[in-house]
């Protein structure tokens, strides 16, 4: 975790840059040298906070290579593979002859570093269910209230397209995706679409991995199935026990894969 920060002004030969000082009494010190093993991987931590808390602003390039060196107290190597991590991830852009740039931060550029991480890490995707788990039951009890005619057709449209697929043996990650951010448009609340489309983004690559897993696309449809049923009368509860049962159904056989730890619960 990178330590409180503030600002001041940095100058070089080229321009003015925001320094970042530690303050202890009246005797202000710079950040402290990094002393952890995979120093890189800090270093841009600690860059890509600065950049999220405007220290580094967009419209300004990053301090130089040698002042961040001093700065952080590692050598210049460190530096740039830091940047380079950064870059990779779209949170830096290197203009020719103008310097490096934080990039304009967009949902995309902070999810999908992210989303690519929990392919490989079991406790973040074990983490990612967590959050299922709390959030679209509560989707699913609103949307069985509030939504129309309309919204109902569309659900049922995809359910059909999903049968279909799983009949031809073709992939339905479309169309699972499709069904949770119906039901979030459901509940005509702005905020819970945009923290399902995330949401989405988040599970893409772990939908991709295990609709593959023997199983794992008949239990998404009778999921959505025994969800679809409840919405149909109406069901607050039903539909939310129905969501909750779904996910939890999903998890149990992403463990027997062996694609997440096992549940000491269970």
């Amino acid at each position: 975790m990178i330590e409180p920060v503030v600002k001041e002004k940095l100058t070089s030969k080229r321009q003015g840059v925001n320094r970042f000082l530690h303050t202890r009494g009246s005797k202000a010190r710079f950040t402290e040298p990094i002393k952890k093993t995979r120093i890189a991987e800090e270093v841009a931590d600690r860059i890509r906070t600065l950049i999220l808390d405007g220290t580094f602003p967009q419209a300004q390039p990053l301090p130089s290579e040698r002042v961040l060196t001093e700065r952080f107290g590692v050598s210049r190597g460190s530096i740039r593979d830091a940047l380079r991590i950064l870059e990779t991830i779209g949170l830096l852009e290197t203009r020719h002859g103008r310097g490096t740039f934080p990039h304009e931060l967009t949902v995309d550029r902070l999810v999908a570093p992210l989303a690519s991480v929990m392919t490989s890490q079991h406790d973040l995707q074990d983490e990612l269910l967590d959050v299922r788990r709390m959030f679209e039951p509560a989707v699913a009890r609103a949307a069985a209230t509030r939504m129309t005619d309309e919204d109902f057709a569309d659900v049922q449209r995809i359910l059909d397209a999903q049968r279909r697929k799983l009949k031809t043996g073709q992939s339905a990650i479309v169309e699972d995706t499709a069904f949770h951010a119906v039901l979030a448009r459901s509940t005509r609340n702005r905020v819970v679409v945009s923290l399902m489309a995330t949401l989405n983004d988040l599970l893409v690559e772990s939908r991709k991995q295990t609709l593959k897993h023997k199983g794992r696309p008949e239990r998404s449809l009778h999921g959505h199935e025994a969800v679809v049923e409840a919405l149909r009368r109406r069901d607050a509860e039903g539909a939310e026990q129905a969501m909750y049962n779904h996910i939890d159904q999903i998890a149990d056989l992403q463990r027997r894969s062996g694609d997440l730890p096992a549940d000491p619960g269970k």
